[in-house]
């Protein structure tokens, strides 16, 4: 199938399935003018891509883990172990945001006066 058919078929946009092969997460063969067909794969292909960037992951961990993810012939323990990682990961920077939200709170509290005891500071103009 040609780049809209996958694109119509799949809701992703012809740019971003460019992207894709591009980044190597997927493949099309070229005819003789130069066009891309894709085979019938591809739609489940784009869609898994389309979970894996929803579950945060970058197209440069995806193409070390896409082999391993379609092929059941090398699916391994390290796949999971690989997208575990991933979730600790995420985990981590999920909490450091909380942290930083709460600080962030905390000085937004610590700031908030009166609006009539608020004024600028001398030669300076605040908005």
């Amino acid at each position: 199938m040609r780049i809209g058919e996958l694109s119509a078929r799949t809701g992703v946009s012809a740019r971003s399935i460019r992207y894709y092969e591009q980044q190597g997460l997927l493949a099309a063969r070229r005819t003789a003018s130069g066009q891309r067909l894709f085979a019938e794969s591809a739609v489940e292909r784009v869609r898994l891509i389309q979970r894996l960037f929803a579950a945060g992951l970058s197209s440069r961990r995806m193409s070390e883990l896409l082999p391993c993810v379609t092929d059941p012939d090398i699916r391994t323990h390290w796949l999971t172990d690989r997208l575990r990682e991933e979730r600790a990961r995420m985990t981590a920077e999920m909490a450091q945001l909380s942290r930083a939200v709460s600080v962030l709170d905390e000085i937004v509290t610590d700031m908030t006066v009166d609006d009539t005891a608020r004024t600028p500071a001398a030669g300076r103009a605040c908005p």
